[in-house]
């Protein structure tokens, strides 16, 4: 069965476990609709979000800690996709997660996002809040969330 409608289709990653489940349905539905896949990291501002003088090595070390995480993260992208002949490629980028991600989507003609979730329920989803949950709120393209182990029933 192949399908052409999807061309351009985006997986968000952070490289956890949770997101395995995504990238191995944004693959099976990139190699059915002969699409192009985008891997997409981003630095979350947040991540910065502690003291240190700006512009100095010390914030140059945290950048170069988050570049690697998320090269490592696209890697599986790539990697898996590989080995499906899906042509992936890598992205990274720096900001809010979830306008960077409908951002990238609508900039780059995405047909298809692809998210994983970590299944969080009640305060904890609340108090949180969820990339996911944004990039629905806020997208207009389709977006696909695949839930992952839902870590508070133990699954």
């Amino acid at each position: 069965m192949n399908s052409k409608i999807y061309r351009n289709i985006m997986v968000a990653t952070d490289g956890s476990e949770f997101v395995r489940r995504a990238v191995a349905a944004a693959i099976e539905i990139a190699k059915l609709s002969e699409a192009k896949l985008y891997a997409v990291y981003v630095i979350a501002n947040d991540e910065f979000s502690i003291s240190y003088p700006k512009d100095t090595e010390l914030e140059m070390t945290f950048l170069d800690y988050f570049r690697t995480e998320g090269k490592e993260a696209n890697a599986y992208v790539e990697t898996s996709g590989r080995a499906e002949n899906v042509e992936v490629e890598s992205v990274i980028l720096g900001g809010n997660p979830s306008r960077e991600i409908v951002d990238f989507a609508e900039k780059n003609d995405i047909d298809l996002i692809v998210m994983g979730t970590l299944g969080k329920t009640g305060i904890r989803r609340f108090l949180l809040g969820s990339v996911a949950e944004n990039v629905v709120r806020h997208s207009r393209k389709a977006v696909l969330v695949v839930r992952g182990k839902n870590v508070e029933k133990g699954e």
